[in-house]
């Protein structure tokens, strides 16, 4: 980890930069998967299994067979932490559902605005390092909510052409029955162009790696539609003398552990804190499974002292976290000032895992700074905003002249002949 002592304002934005690597070199080789899958479907993604996963398959799609038998392969224990995820998923997205509300702007002119399921969405779940059976539930409870009637769930098969259990008794929890073997630029091209077995979608949502960040960024310039910018995870920790050093590094590992290219950044009130926290991670890197993806990211992660939690806030809202911890005291004086962020844990004894896995909020998150404009997926996320208005005999006279001279001061004719029509109708009458 990078250490860094009060810093100047001057380099604060420098500092807030993510390390960066050209996306844009792996466009050609990505723009030719997408041209294999869409002259050979199915058979495209049957090569590029046996090219790039190792595994012969006799058929993409998850069998019935194979769904119902993935629960033998699931512990009584996991099942349990997943149905109550599960339900505290569902519980927290239930609430975002928004109530259709009439709106009478003048008399006779009534508007309103309807939530309308996205009909067809496409789920990414990785499943190679780690097999992210929890990004499922973050994506599919929030669709089924929202009532998307098609949901097609794409993953990348293990060597002997599995889907790990978990996934696939937590796609059977949700309903979803569309699997596919594919993973990678293959996998969000079959979904975005359709195959024999995989049918297009309107919207494309998950995470991946760098190939799949960028076959998602070209489809989205194709006509279809992704959940949002998205890149390397990453978290910003804000820690003072109360912060507990252990807790912290347990935090910046827990990010860190999810591959060699994501970021971690500590803010700590004093070069005593910093040190603490370095000792704690050193101990616990030691034994993680994962410590060689750790190291790595650690040796792209910042260490920064700054005078007090306010120069803390100012430079955390610049860097713009996906996951922003507050281990400080008084943490409640700082939340009106938070202004760029994708998800925030307040408190010492809120871990990031915690949002994550079962708290009920959403992982799938802003990176990159994006959080500045962005926000975390949502039940919004999987529904369009159609607006009504209905206006009768006597609004259109109320709001008539209006429109009229609007038109005609752009110089739109037609525009107000709409218009116009009408009322000398109504003015005959």
């Amino acid at each position: 980890m990078r250490k860094i002592i009060d810093p100047a304002p001057e380099i604060w934005a420098e500092l807030a930069k993510r390390p960066t690597k050209n996306l844009e070199d792996l466009e050609p080789g990505i723009l030719e998967t997408f041209k294999l899958v869409q002259e050979q479907g199915d058979n495209a993604l049957l090569q590029l299994a046996d090219k790039y996963d190792g595994v012969k398959l006799s058929s993409l799609v998850a069998s019935t067979e194979e769904i119902a038998a993935a629960e033998s392969g699931v512990s009584q224990e996991l099942k349990e932490a997943i149905l109550q995820a599960y339900s505290n998923i569902q519980l927290f997205h239930t609430q975002q559902a928004e109530p259709v509300k009439q709106v009478e702007t003048m008399f006779g002119v009534t508007c309103w605005r309807k939530s309308v399921p996205i009909e067809k969405v496409g789920l990414y779940i990785p499943g190679g390092t780690a097999p992210l059976f929890s990004t499922l539930l973050m994506l599919g409870v929030p669709a089924r909510i929202a009532g998307c009637q098609e949901l097609v769930l794409c993953t990348p098969p293990s060597k002997d052409g599995n889907i790990h259990p978990a996934i696939l008794y937590t796609a059977s929890l949700l309903g979803v029955s569309r699997i596919i073997k594919a993973g990678g630029a293959q996998a969000i091209a079959a979904m975005a162009f359709g195959t024999e077995s995989v049918p297009p979608v309107y919207k494309i949502f998950g995470p991946g790696n760098q190939y799949v960040t960028v076959a998602k960024q070209l489809v989205s310039k194709a006509g279809v539609a992704i959940d949002l910018p998205a890149g390397p995870s990453e978290v910003l920790v804000m820690a003072d003398e109360t912060a507990n050093p252990a807790f912290v590094a347990a935090d910046l590992l827990s990010q860190a552990e999810h591959g060699p290219d994501s970021q971690v950044v500590l803010l700590a009130s004093s070069e005593a804190v910093l040190a603490q926290v370095e000792q704690e991670l050193e101990a616990q890197l030691k034994v993680l499974p994962r410590k060689e993806f750790a190291a790595k990211a650690l040796n792209n992660s910042l260490g920064i002292v700054l005078g007090g939690v306010e120069e803390m806030l100012r430079f955390s809202n610049l860097y713009a976290p996906e996951h922003l911890i507050l281990s400080v005291s008084d943490f409640e004086q700082l939340l009106d000032g938070i202004t760029n962020a994708g998800s925030v844990f307040l408190g010492h004894y809120s871990p990031e895992s915690a949002g994550d896995y079962a708290s009920g909020t959403n992982h799938t998150l802003p990176t990159n700074g994006y959080a500045r404009a962005y926000s975390g997926v949502s039940l919004d996320s999987f529904v369009k905003k159609i607006t009504f208005q209905y206006i009768t005999r006597e609004g259109l006279q109320n709001i008539g002249q209006t429109i009229e001279t609007m038109a005609e001061a752009e110089g739109l004719e037609a525009h107000k002949n709409a218009v116009s029509i009408r009322l000398n109708e109504l003015n005959r009458v």
